[in-house]
């Protein structure tokens, strides 16, 4: 007979509470954190300061599905007890490419500590491998090295030189393409990771080397007597307690960590897989500490590139294909009404969140258009700031006010969608729906909205790649894509008559690869030609650009290297005010007004709260003059 603790009248336990208990424990005993927050939720795996979340394990759930849910909460607990934070922030390239190899090399290092003590945790962190290639199976069936994302294929080789495991069986595919190029490079460098292991300040300093062998270093050097300084006044090991895990776990309240698969694919609310369209690189999901630890601080200049060739040289190789197109040109009306349909029903929960965002920002633009007075005059409401001079001279008049209209200079506001693959899934459903509240909200207090996207015609470069290939592959060929750039709302259309345009965003097959500089110079273009005397560009993306076909052909950082020029000719040139806003993604490294989000549900208040503050700042000025002029 079971003997059950529950008393009459308690409410019976979820299934699976037990398990979710049994992982949260064990998760807090290995990463040393008695005050860590597990929660589990269908999307996907997080790690934030001291909260973490988990896959939800299914009702009817399998050994399988145990292991791999406990690689997750493994996996995270060993980054919160053997990762320092600043160590890694100081010691990566800021190269995309190459780093992007070095914080999933890291996270192959942590892993691999644990794999090597624990044989326990080495099954489900094989598991949980083996799970994230083998969703949508995208990797079982290549042959094209730029299919294979490069990190991966270094992470797993790295794993396998550092605790002996082969790569599980759907990524071998990515490790085959990869591996003669990589071995035959920096062999050697594999081979010495072994040796610091445990020492994260080594260990990085011999990925760095690993990195020049592989001719992805950054142009500036490294300067290990400069680490040398720095490392010497904190402790090098965040496993030896003392200050140094005191100062780790202040990093980590500060830090906000997502801790996802290094691969592109991404699971939607429902456990949908994603398409197996997304390309390698596109957005790395896997963002380290020192990531969302940069985006909490003060914005800080790029590092100077004085040796580095800036915009001018960067060119197309064909501007033949690409294509400006208004939304309804992709798509017959009643599709686009279904996909609108669809849309409204996939967030109607998050249509009032984001609507009372929306209403808050109506309210303080409303109250900047009325919130100056006209004073000393003979009717009105009366002025009971200056009824004490009445008190000391009765034959002074009464003295009234009245309020008057504000300047609130005309205003048009451009929201630029990241259309790119990996937005698919929630982001991208999340920033259409903000979009579109945000402008009808902007609408009703006089301001007017654009509504862009930018993406790919086609993966791998379309006909601009034919037609490069067909004239023999000369060298250094430039962008090598077929740009579209898409219309949802122009600044003149209604909301109305273009609410269902955004549908656009959910058809399977639009979402492609991103090319941000050119489109961003696009959005700008646009707005230089309105007449209105404000004008405000928000970019809305989750990754650097990414072009497989582009950088296949020229330097790793051909497209990034562009981004920085059109950012810096619109922040120092431009009377147009840009501001950023990043879902996963450090953009506070290429703009100077930017924030970042880990999850895509907090868009609505980010894009509300830097609106809100781009027109509180314009107000601010002309209230103040208001204020001196009355002292007068």
């Amino acid at each position: 007979m079971t003997i059950s603790n529950r008393k009459p009248g308690d409410r019976k336990d979820a299934p699976n509470e037990g398990l979710k208990r049994s992982i949260a424990g064990c998760m807090r005993a290995l990463a040393r954190r008695p005050d860590l927050e597990v929660s589990f939720a269908s999307d996907r795996p997080v790690l934030s300061g001291e909260k973490a979340r988990l896959p939800e394990p299914p009702r009817r759930v399998t050994p399988e599905d145990v292991a791999v849910v406990r690689g997750h909460a493994d996996a995270m607990a060993l980054r919160l007890a053997c990762h320092d934070a600043a160590m890694h922030r100081r010691l990566a390239p800021q190269n995309q490419t190459a780093r992007s190899v070095f914080d999933a090399v890291e996270q192959a290092r942590v892993e691999a500590i644990g794999a090597r003590r624990m044989a326990g945790v080495a099954d489900n962190l094989e598991a949980m491998i083996e799970d994230r290639y083998h969703r949508g199976g995208k990797y079982e069936d290549i042959t094209d090295r730029a299919d294979a994302p490069l990190e991966d294929a270094i992470a797993l080789m790295v794993r396998q030189r550092l605790t002996g495991r082969k790569p599980p069986a759907p990524a071998a595919k990515i490790v085959a393409l990869w591996r003669d190029f990589v071995e035959e490079r920096a062999g050697r460098d594999l081979d010495g990771l072994l040796d610091s292991l445990e020492d994260q300040r080594n260990f990085g300093r011999s990925v760095r080397e690993l990195l020049s062998s592989l001719d992805m270093a950054d142009d500036a050097s490294f300067d290990r007597d400069q680490d040398d300084d720095q490392d010497g006044e904190e402790s090098s090991d965040p496993s030896e307690g003392g200050d140094g895990e005191q100062d780790e776990r202040q990093q980590g309240e500060r830090s906000e960590v997502e801790l996802d698969d290094q691969s592109s694919e991404d699971m939607d609310d429902d456990g949908a897989t994603e398409s197996a369209d997304a390309p390698s690189g596109e957005m790395q999901e896997d963002m380290d500490e020192s990531d969302a630890d940069e985006a909490s601080e003060a914005w800080r200049p790029p590092p100077s590139r004085q040796n580095e060739a800036r915009g001018p040289e960067y060119h197309a190789f064909t501007t033949k294909y690409d294509e400006e197109v208004d939304a309804e040109e992709l798509c017959d009306p009643e599709e686009l009404a279904r996909l609108r349909a669809y849309l409204d029903k996939q967030l109607s929960h998050l249509q009032g969140v984001v609507g009372r965002l929306a209403n808050r920002l109506q309210r303080r633009l409303l109250a900047q258009q009325n919130r100056s007075w006209n004073f000393d005059l003979e009717e009105g409401i009366l002025d009971p700031a200056r009824l004490p001079r009445i008190i000391l001279d009765p034959h002074q008049p009464l003295s009234f006010k009245w309020e008057k209209d504000t300047e609130f200079r005309d205003t048009v506001v451009t929201l630029l969608l990241d259309n790119s693959g990996s937005m698919r899934g929630r982001p991208i459903t999340v920033a259409a729906t903000c979009a579109d509240i945000l402008a009808r909200t902007l609408e009703r207090c006089g301001v007017k909205v654009e509504i862009l996207g930018f993406t790919t015609r086609a993966w791998k470069g379309g006909q601009s790649r034919e037609s490069w290939l067909q004239n023999g592959k000369p060298a250094s060929p430039g962008r090598l894509n077929d740009l579209r750039h898409i219309v949802y709302k122009s600044a003149d259309s209604p909301w109305r008559r273009a609410r269902r345009n955004l549908g656009l965003m959910m058809r399977e097959g639009l979402l492609k690869e991103n090319i941000d500089g050119e489109a961003l110079d696009w959005a700008h273009q646009r707005l230089l030609a309105r007449p209105e005397q404000r004008r405000i560009l928000m970019v809305i993306s989750d990754g650097a650009p990414v072009d497989d076909s582009t950088l296949s052909v020229n330097s790793g950082n051909y497209l990034e290297r562009h981004l920085r020029h059109i950012i810096e000719e619109i922040e120092t040139r431009s009377p147009v005010e840009l501001i950023a806003i990043g879902i996963g993604h450090d953009v506070t490294r290429y703009y100077r007004r930017a924030v970042t989000i880990v999850d895509a549900e907090e868009l609505g208040g980010a894009m509300t709260d830097n609106l809100a503050q781009l027109f509180e700042e314009a107000a601010a000025p002309a209230a103040r003059g208001g204020r001196r002029r009355a002292a007068r």
